[in-house]
């Protein structure tokens, strides 16, 4: 992980934001976990309800409700929606289900991770999906966290 603050701190400095559902606090406290990550970690938010994913990540509720908050699209507006929400360079977001929904017709475990980057007024941003046959609500939100970091830090590596 102190590779990820080696790249963030390079000139021009970036600094990053969280947007979390189905990871619920993972992301935020393994960036919290590096040394110095108050230079470059301005915050996160967990927003586990579509109302809350509305108002603080400026999610569109028509097309988060006709697939229960869990898409590309809806992991990439929160993306975007954290940079806003915290002024950050870059954010990442996850959504997902945890656990199979018989309900919802989910019989495996899977998610959304979704990195935004903004320069300027030009965005790049991105989505990955991630299924986890097999796994446990704990091992999903682990896998979910661990590949959203690796994705981020593979963006970096390209870009800076």
């Amino acid at each position: 992980m102190s590779e990820l603050k080696e790249l963030l701190l390079r000139d021009p400095r970036l600094t990053l934001a969280v947007a979390e559902s189905l990871t619920c606090g993972n992301l935020q406290a393994h960036i919290g976990r590096v040394s110095g990550a108050s230079n470059f970690f301005l915050g996160g938010i967990t927003a586990y309800t579509i109302d809350q994913k509305v108002k603080h990540l400026g999610v569109d509720r028509a097309s988060a409700d006709s697939v229960n908050c869990v898409s590309a699209a809806v992991a990439e507006q929160m993306a975007r929606g954290a940079v806003e929400l915290f002024g950050a360079d870059l954010a990442l977001a996850t959504t997902g289900y945890a656990e199979p929904s018989a309900e919802r017709q989910v019989k495996v475990p899977f998610a959304w991770w979704a990195l935004a980057h903004r320069r300027g007024a030009d965005w790049h941003v991105q989505s990955t999906r991630l299924e986890c046959a097999g796994a446990t609500r704990l091992q999903v939100q682990a896998r979910v966290t661990v590949a959203a970091i690796t994705g981020l830090l593979e963006y970096l590596r390209e870009t800076r």
